[in-house]
């Protein structure tokens, strides 16, 4: 995505665009490899050498408010996202090199549950190993 299309969204969720929450939203809809928090502040600290670990954090959490980051944890331990507006997509990770990869939602997908609960999101994760790993 352009940085217009970036800032374009961030206007339109009501977000006061930052040039910081623009490199973030930035990073992570143009590097899919669904980024930790340390990942984006690394990749973008090179662009803003004052930048701190802090605001790249409390970036991500303005964006994740306006439902234009989703997080996910896949990996124990990790929170790492996901650009929120774009098809609902399963997740796959590999055992191997941990890489992560968009899976398309599987689309008989049928869940039962009590009327009493309000499911507000549903995240599908599978684990194995990728194509690249399994031919070495």
């Amino acid at each position: 995505m352009t940085n217009n299309e970036i800032l374009d969204l961030i206007v339109k969720a009501d977000v006061r665009p930052s040039a910081q929450r623009i490199a973030v939203l930035s990073y992570v809809a143009n590097h899919r490899t669904h980024p930790t928090a340390d990942e984006i502040f690394k990749a973008i600290s090179t662009d803003f050498p004052s930048l701190s670990l802090t605001t790249v954090y409390n970036s991500i959490k303005v964006l994740l408010d306006a439902n234009l980051l989703r997080e996910i944890q896949i990996d124990a331990g990790n929170k790492r996202y996901d650009l929120a507006p774009q098809p609902r997509h399963s997740h796959f990770i590999c055992r191997k090199c941990g890489k992560i990869f968009d899976m398309p939602y599987p689309s008989a997908l049928k869940i039962d549950y009590s009327a009493d609960f309000e499911v507000d999101d549903i995240d599908i994760y599978l684990q194995g190993v990728c194509p690249e790993c399994k031919d070495r």
